[in-house]
């Protein structure tokens, strides 16, 4: 039994089940060739959180793509900076700075009042401004609002605001939302930040649904889910070097951006350079991808993808929340693992 539509592309099998038969075709049609209608020079990137890390690195990898770059961040100083990467790439004019606090509706509205005064239209739009406060279950309650308010409402805020605009361009564009593994994994440790990323999870989801379902609306959108990423945000823990098992803001894009234009990139073998690697975010979406699970150093895709199945059985198979890390489970997960991994080796 197989789902499919019409494409010239071949199905996809299951890694997690490599002998079963079912195979599906992404629903969201690919785009063939090297070129996207909307990852294209001339055309109008808008990101949040662009003043460092990944948001940085995105905004860098677009320019040099050819697209006009407008940059958002509450941080104004880190904002220079990524104009001053930017236009020395694309030149001045195809830069826009726009100092915006997401969690603010009013600055928002201000962000895209600016940009369609400018450009008259968006083709990529990506909330990635985001916040690494902690808060367990029952304490921080400051930095539980603190945190939704950016991790979430922020991108809700940058939602209500542009998607109507989106919809009624003539040109199609795609919304891609920063979440995190820890959104779909849950580990123990920020109760706070892991819920606001399984709401960011639980929102673009629902917003892939709603677009698809609108007559004429040529808009997708795609949730980016990082792996271990070296940048401002993780830096600021207190660890001065990016660890050896972390990817550099740039390898998670290019991730994104270039991962099967490269026949030569050798992920596993890590040889590949943070300048081979921001291009590799938006290859994923240029074939049609929803879900950009991105690897790292220290954890490849195959694992990840045996985490977030056994996640998913907790509910399902009626385990303890979390048991992953229950001191129960502990050895059942190894083994999980263990024979998961080599069924897939």
């Amino acid at each position: 039994m197989a789902l499919s539509v019409s494409s010239s592309r071949q199905p996809s099998h299951s890694p997690l089940r490599p002998n079963s038969s079912f195979a599906f075709e992404n629903p969201i049609s690919p785009v063939d060739g090297g070129v996207h209608p909307v990852i294209h020079e001339g055309k109008v990137a808008v990101i949040t959180g662009a003043g460092s890390g990944i948001g940085r690195a995105a905004a860098t990898e677009l320019a040099k793509i050819g697209m006009k770059i407008a940059i958002a961040d509450i941080n104004e100083e880190g904002l220079a900076e990524t104009r001053k990467e930017v236009a020395a790439i694309v030149g001045e004019p195809n830069v826009l700075v726009i100092p915006t606090d997401v969690s603010k509706l009013d600055e928002v509205v201000h962000l895209r009042d600016k940009v369609y005064e400018h450009w008259g239209e968006v083709s990529v739009l990506m909330n990635n401004a985001g916040i690494g406060a902690r808060g367990t279950s029952w304490s921080g309650l400051d930095a539980w609002h603190k945190i939704m308010n950016v991790n979430l409402f922020g991108i809700v805020n940058v939602q209500q605001t542009f998607v109507p605009s989106l919809i009624h361009q003539e040109n199609p564009a795609m919304i891609i939302n920063t979440g995190s593994k820890q959104g779909i994994t849950n580990p123990p440790g920020n109760a706070a930040y892991n819920a606001s990323k399984a709401a960011v999870k639980s929102l673009t989801e629902g917003l892939a649904h709603e677009l698809r379902e609108t007559p004429h609306a040529n808009v997708t959108a795609h949730l980016f889910v990082p792996g271990w990423t070296w940048t401002g945000m993780t830096g600021a823990s207190g660890v001065q070097e990016k660890p050896a098992g972390a990817w550099s803001a740039q390898e998670t894009v290019l991730y994104m951006v270039r991962i099967w234009r490269i026949p030569a990139l050798r992920l596993r073998d890590r040889l590949c350079s943070p300048l081979t690697l921001v291009s590799l975010q938006l290859d994923r979406v240029r074939e049609g991808k929803f879900y950009v699970i991105v690897p790292d150093n220290e954890t490849r895709r195959e694992v990840d993808q045996l985490r977030i199945m056994w996640a998913a059985g907790d509910v399902a198979e009626g385990r303890p929340a979390l048991s992953r890390w229950h001191k129960d489970y502990k050895a059942l997960f190894e083994e999980y693992i263990r024979d998961g991994l080599a069924i897939l080796d």
